[in-house]
């Protein structure tokens, strides 16, 4: 295996992670770098940066999915991006195994790394999971949860058998949190305006169930909101079973732990997150949830004090809440936090790479909590301050849409909004885009016309 080492004789500040706080990170160091000061690469496995709280409308259709996605390349001029997986870190020796998705592995050393490679689905060995559910952590995902529901409904039209379309039009969400609220609501409130172009459809044939293993959703929200959202979701007719769990899935047939068991053709699974367990392959200090261990200066620290070189942030790193609120004494893994962990993490890092010793230390108090429930309806708390429906709707839009980096990408989104609301939602599904050469392929297997014999004069 090649050992690739910095060929500009410069120092290495290498970025495992495009996510928000890799993007962002990057884009502070590169600002603030001298000229010929240190290399700056990022390496993750999609050569875009995903920002994630977009992902319910992009499953809407509310947003285009390209919209929802930051161009690393173009929006890192000057950076070294290496779209490939890091499997393996060896810090002691300061280098990363990397593994492009289409050729050999290689090594790369670095004189600084910053994790920032985020989380994953957090699943349980539950039978029929793996196999039958899908998970909202990526664009591709929630593009084919769009196209995979909306074609239920055209297959569901056709079906004479009341089981198999009662199975067909049965969505099921795993996880009451903000990811999985949002999904839920956006997918059923899309659903429920394309039933109306179905003359064999009514509104009483779609089932829309939400599992919680807790006794309430939301937890970043008062228990005031909590209730509120629960109830708005049974009012619109869907089935929310809290302190229940989801048993066993195999072949579609769900068992809940409150004895009910049904067939449903789609299992949506929003339970939770975990650290990138590329972490696990490392020699770095984690806890016992697979986090990357830091100090408030987000510098990497284990049981022998700060680790020279190592810097973490962001969902893959237990970076403690100086505030007091956050969960056991650390920063909840969202947005709100890594927008602001990056600038303090880009200014440590030239702070060492210059030779200092005072860092700065993370604190930030969280402003509240927004979460879009379909169009027009939404919740949000900030502090004392609660509101519900179109305002909570339009604080919900108006934040996110100039969190997302980069002013292009501000301006499409907002662009969307406004095309959705003047001409309406857009409902039709793409078929086909995990078998792009299904035409092409049975194109080619048809049978040839068959030769007619000349006419004899």
């Amino acid at each position: 295996m090649a050992l690739i080492r910095n060929s500009k004789l410069r120092p290495r500040i290498l970025v495992v992670g495009g996510g928000y706080l890799g993007l962002v990170t990057a884009q502070n160091l590169l600002k603030n770098l001298g000229r010929g000061e240190a290399t700056v690469t990022v390496i993750d496995p999609n050569p875009y940066m995903t920002y994630q709280p977009f992902l319910p409308e992009v499953a809407a259709g509310s947003i285009e999915p390209r919209h929802a996605v930051v161009p690393l390349r173009r929006n890192l001029p000057g950076a070294e991006v290496i779209t490939g997986s890091v499997t393996s870190i060896n810090h002691a020796d300061k280098f990363v195994v990397v593994e492009p998705e289409n050729d050999e592995p290689f090594e790369l050393d670095y004189d600084h790394i910053i994790m920032a490679a985020g989380s994953v689905a957090r699943t349980l060995p539950i039978p029929g999971l793996k196999e039958n559910a899908i998970g909202l952590k990526r664009i591709e995902e929630a593009v084919a949860l769009r196209d995979h529901l909306l074609s239920r409904l055209a297959d569901a039209a056709l079906m004479e058998d009341d089981e198999e379309r009662r199975k067909a039009l049965t969505f099921v969400f795993v996880g009451g949190g903000f990811a999985g609220i949002e999904l839920l609501a956006e997918l059923e409130d899309v659903v429920r305006s394309a039933i109306a172009q179905y003359e064999t459809l009514t509104e009483a044939d779609v089932r829309f169930v939400l599992v919680e293993a807790l006794g309430r959703v939301m937890p970043e929200v008062g228990e005031a909101q909590a209730r509120w959202v629960v109830e708005h979701l049974r009012e619109r007719g869907i089935d929310v079973y809290l302190e229940t769990f989801l048993q066993d899935c195999t072949d579609k047939r769900v068992k809940l732990s409150n004895g009910e068991e049904f067939d449903a053709d789609t299992i949506v699974w929003s339970a939770g997150v975990k650290a990138n367990p590329v972490l696990i392959d490392s020699d770095l200090p984690i806890d016992e949830r697979g986090r990357v261990t830091v100090r408030a200066d987000l510098r990497v620290e284990g049981e022998d004090g700060v680790v020279e070189g190592a810097w973490g942030a962001g969902d893959n790193a237990a970076v403690p809440d100086l505030s007091g609120g956050g969960v056991g004494g650390f920063c909840v893994p969202n947005a709100q936090h890594a927008v602001r962990q990056a600038p303090v993490l880009a200014a440590n890092v030239l702070a060492a790479l210059r030779g200092e010793t005072e860092f700065k230390q993370y604190f930030h108090k969280t402003i509240g909590s927004v979460a879009g429930l379909g169009l027009y309806k939404g919740v949000s708390q900030m502090g004392d301050f609660e509101a519900r429906g179109l305002l909570a709707w339009l604080i919900h839009r108006a934040y996110h849409g100039y969190a997302i980096p980069s002013l292009d990408r501000k301006a499409k989104v907002f662009g969307n909004w406004i095309l959705n609301f003047v001409l309406g939602r857009d409902t039709s599904p793409l078929v086909d885009l995990d078998v792009p050469r299904k035409s092409f392929v049975e194109a080619a297997e048809s049978k040839p016309v068959p030769k007619k014999e000349p006419v004899k004069a």
